[in-house]
């Protein structure tokens, strides 16, 4: 009999027709967590027998484990079983579209959804497997949740941007940024126009490999070009900064070498900052202040401040006033024993602010819309 480690995240990959196992992943890649034969296949077969009746099943519960599954383009099926107290239909359901769209991206959607060999695949999957055991580990950012890229503000950014679109010129491509750890400084106008899963996916590949000076890889984009791939380049600048383009067959590499040099003497003395957007008191950790607010973060977003477009394993209504809105919510504000949350919820914009617990209440609204103004002064600049 399996019994699943509390906190633990494990992850399926299977053929959606016959259900012949591709993966199996678990947190840290680890080998010892590889779930039975059995329990495999009863976790495929509940679900094909649902399928036949036409019934969709998208989620269950255990007494510890949440259980969530999901096919893409009838042909791949990922399930993922967690224990995590906090785990949620909103965010597993975000955590297997970003794995899909991590295999797209590496292999592209022909080989997923055009399979040929099964013993090819699965040899040709291994090559995702560090995207995807990323995907899996404990949330050090927000952008896995939200589908969008993180940005970080300094008073160089003029400068560097100047830099950026002069080397994206050399490089005849369109779509580049510059990271700072994992942030976006600065980006082309249109590295703008990618889809904002496909933004974060390419940043989340830059932050999931090893350090080096710089890569040329082939990439599909999951909405944009998911059968044809772009050349993908990076190049470091600094230790923690580095120049992310998307660009075709030419330059090569070796062609585009003297410009990051010229680029290095212009900004690589420049600081590299890393500010917290986290408004909060001493009185958590680092650790706790990221998983309080992405829960609260999955938690308003799949209850109060649904997408325009229903995904199919968006959480149903829990509240009963919520039906008889006859508006979309723009505050929403929760106390806790900890800490209080805030948020804004506008059409361009939406914030969400963690404050200490002895904050009044009745100042939160304030507080959260100065925040926002503040934020929002320079918003052209991105």
């Amino acid at each position: 009999m399996w019994e699943e480690a509390e906190n633990s995240v494990i992850l399926l990959c299977l053929t959606a027709s016959s259900g012949v196992p591709l993966y199996c992943r678990s947190r840290g890649g680890s080998t010892k967590q590889q779930l039975p034969f059995s329990v495999i296949g009863s976790l495929n077969g509940v679900h094909m027998f649902g399928s036949n009746l036409d019934v969709q099943l998208i989620a269950a519960r255990t007494e510890n484990t949440h259980v969530m599954w999901k096919v893409f383009h009838n042909s791949v099926t990922l399930i993922v079983l967690s224990s995590e107290e906090d785990a949620s239909d909103f965010s597993l359901g975000r955590l297997l579209e970003n794995v899909f769209n991590a295999m797209v991206l590496i292999l592209g959607l022909e080989e997923l959804t055009n399979v040929r060999n099964i013993e090819r695949l699965k040899k040709d999957l291994k090559s995702c497997y560090k995207l995807i055991d990323s995907f899996l580990e404990r949330g050090k950012s927000f952008a896995d949740l939200t589908q969008c890229v993180e940005c970080i503000m300094m008073p160089s950014r003029a400068i560097m941007q100047e830099c950026l679109e002069a080397f994206a010129s050399a490089a005849e491509s369109r779509f580049g940024c510059l990271l700072v750890g994992s942030h976006i400084l600065c980006a082309t106008e249109q590295w703008w126009q990618l889809a904002a899963p496909e933004a974060m996916l390419l940043v989340w590949l830059v932050r999931s490999l090893s350090p080096h000076s710089s890569r040329d890889l082939p990439v599909y984009l999951p909405q944009g070009s998911p059968t044809v791939p772009h050349r993908f380049l990076t190049f470091q600048l600094v230790p923690d900064m580095q120049i992310v383009l998307l660009c075709g067959p030419n330059p090569s590499l070796q062609c585009l070498t003297d410009e990051v040099s010229v680029l290095y003497f212009k900004c690589g003395g420049l600081l590299k900052s890393h500010p917290d957007l986290l408004l909060i008191g001493s009185e958590m950790s680092t650790k706790n202040r990221l998983c309080a607010l992405r829960s609260f973060y999955a938690l308003v977003t799949s209850l109060y401040f649904p997408c325009e477009k229903q995904e199919e394993y968006t959480v149903p209504l829990q509240e009963d006033f919520h039906a008889g809105f006859s508006h979309c919510p723009q505050h929403c504000y929760m106390v806790y024993t900890t800490h209080k949350a805030y948020v804004i919820h506008e059409r361009q914009h939406q914030l969400f602010l963690i404050v200490k617990s002895d904050v009044p209440t009745f100042a939160l609204r304030s507080l959260a819309t100065c925040t926002l103004q503040a934020l929002t002064a320079e918003d052209s600049a991105f």
